[in-house]
């Protein structure tokens, strides 16, 4: 005959370590998970286009624009002022310089901080502009006239107070 004898030391599992010590690993994967499609779900991947074959195409278009800004050899001085939110051209070449242009501050993998601006003339070959928010960073920064016949571009990091040359030479 057994008797069963009550162990006065035995405590409830919730009391021991050991059960959650081995909940805590597959807990810790549980809310690592969450954070990471939390993650993914409010944050855009700028570097996908749902229109990449279109871009694709066009390539040709915008190399035949910068071929012609070589042909007249513009080239451009980029300066910003030194809280960056102004940002004065200078640009120069041959023949008749445009009476209007655009300059476009693209972000290299977030579309929404690209900013593009009209500039407008303070004397031939000076142009000027307010930006919306001051811009640091690395940038592509694309000159074209209004008509969007040429275009000089480049990829700088910008400073405030610094300048940045663009030439038809390309990048």
């Amino acid at each position: 005959m057994s008797v069963l004898s009550e162990n006065p030391a035995a405590r409830p599992w919730y009391r021991e370590p050991w059960p959650w010590i081995l909940m805590a690993g597959p807990f810790t994967v549980v809310v690592a998970g969450m954070i990471t499609l939390w993650l993914a779900l409010e944050s855009s991947d700028g570097m996908v286009a749902d229109d990449y074959y279109k871009r694709g195409l066009a390539i040709n278009q915008t190399l035949a624009r910068e071929r012609l800004a070589l042909a007249r050899r513009y080239r451009a001085q980029v300066s910003f002022s030194t809280d960056a939110r102004r940002v004065r051209v200078i640009l120069a070449g041959d023949g008749e310089l445009p009476a209007a242009m655009q300059l476009q501050l693209a972000h290299p993998t977030r579309a929404g901080m690209d900013e593009r601006v009209a500039l407008h003339a303070l004397a031939p070959g000076w142009f000027e502009a307010q930006l919306a928010a001051p811009v640091r960073g690395r940038r592509l920064i694309v000159l074209e006239d209004a008509a969007r016949s040429w275009r000089l571009s480049a990829e700088a990091g910008i400073v405030a107070g610094g300048a940045v040359e663009l030439s038809g030479a390309g990048r």
